[in-house]
């Protein structure tokens, strides 16, 4: 029901299929962002009709508007976003990190201010499980502490102790609502809609930037195990980009070749190649639908502002070598044209195009480690690729 096999290597880097209870991932893979059961101005057709096997969706989101227990009523997360392949949830723990000045943290959780209605809400470990067993996503992610990039050693510690100790009644939780929910005795606030159900936890590595940190949470995680895969968090969080690829390249080296590795919140093309060579599997982020919808889209030779007035009159694809909707069916020209007009087409065939190269660019990577070349692979695909930022 959860595994996952390296297919082939090529030096740090992996292709490896995963298999879930709604299907099988082949790695490296992209997974667009569905914060709201929704990967913005996309259907779920869009999304298979660029390649997309597994998004991700937001736990704190969700349980603010409409609230778990409507998705659960409505058939959990899959019915009621209409896909039927795998979904990952996040934990709500990057979220209530975002909510600087409305949240408080304590040992038993994160109380804050929803975003939506003003009121006072308590998120703690076994809540997070909770909330994300009623969505029904294949993967469920622990509920973790984060803090800034580039935080002291000090705060960097408390975070890492308090991610562990979550972690440990996280997990706690997550066991007895999988064998009520499986073994017929699932109580009244806790039903399932399926006879069976199906889901496992994967814990995140905390500990800032600091080398010896990591080391010794994946080492305190994996004594907390078995797992069956295994996320780094805090990350593109405002550190340097040299230390986030120092930081996942001293994890490499540790941990198990057995399990999947996902870098959360990571999406730029430039850093999906970086982190792919040094061995991670799956990646999420909002920035290419983020993008999009701000008129920036991702081609081989770096990102493009389709508002600049140069494409005025330019009868080209958006990007020659992309085989999506957008760029076989429209010009250069004609996608200014709708952001000048603020159509809200724009928004959509920019998204489109923006996940389908992410997605793109995974398989391209996942082909060059299969032919045992990823390391000259990347070397042309960054002289020709010059990220400028702009996203």
């Amino acid at each position: 029901m959860f595994e996952f096999r390296i297919d082939a290597t090529s030096g740090a880097a992996r292709a490896g299929t995963l298999t879930l209870p709604h299907g099988t991932v082949a790695t490296p893979v992209f997974m667009p962002v569905g914060t709201q059961a929704t990967v913005r101005t996309l259907s779920p057709a869009d999304l298979k009709a660029v390649g997309a096997h597994i998004v991700l969706a937001n736990t704190y989101h969700l349980h603010v508007r409409p609230g778990e227990d409507v998705i659960e009523q409505l058939g959990g997360l899959h019915q009621f976003m209409a896909w039927d392949r795998p979904l990952l949830t996040d934990s709500g723990g990057f979220q209530v990190f975002s909510l600087e000045g409305f949240r408080r943290v304590d040992e038993a959780g994160v109380e804050f201010q929803s975003h939506v209605d003003g009121g006072r809400r308590m998120l703690t470990p076994e809540r997070a499980i909770e909330i994300q067993a009623k969505l029904g996503a294949d993967i469920a992610m622990a509920f973790d502490h984060v803090v800034p990039g580039g935080s002291d050693e000090a705060t960097a510690r408390d975070a890492l102790e308090r991610t562990l100790r979550w972690l440990e009644r996280g997990a706690k939780r997550h066991r007895e609502l999988m064998e009520r929910w499986n073994d017929g005795t699932k109580n009244s606030d806790h039903r399932s809609i399926v006879p069976s159900f199906h889901q496992t936890l994967w814990p995140i590595i905390q500990g800032g930037t600091l080398p010896a940190l990591r080391a010794e949470c994946l080492d305190r995680i994996l004594e907390l195990g078995p797992w069956t895969g295994i996320a780094i968090g805090g990350l593109s969080v405002g550190e340097p980009k040299d230390k986030m690829y120092a930081t996942v390249e001293v994890l490499e080296e540790r941990l198990p070749p057995a399990l999947p590795r996902y870098l959360m919140g990571v999406g730029f093309p430039a850093d999906l190649v970086a982190a792919v060579e040094r061995g991670v599997d799956l990646f999420d982020c909002v920035a290419p639908t983020r993008g999009g919808r701000n008129g920036s889209a991702f081609t081989p030779e770096g990102t493009l502002n389709i508002r600049n007035a140069a494409f005025r009159t330019d009868d080209g694809p958006l990007d020659p070598s992309c085989d999506c909707e957008t760029c076989t069916t429209y010009s250069r020209g004609y996608l200014r044209h709708l952001f000048a007009a603020g159509e809200l087409l724009g928004l959509r065939l920019l998204s489109l195009h923006n996940v389908r190269y992410l997605i793109r660019l995974a398989g391209e990577m996942r082909a060059a480690i299969q032919r045992g070349d990823f390391a000259a692979w990347a070397g042309e695909w960054r002289r020709r690729y010059q990220h400028t930022g702009v996203a």
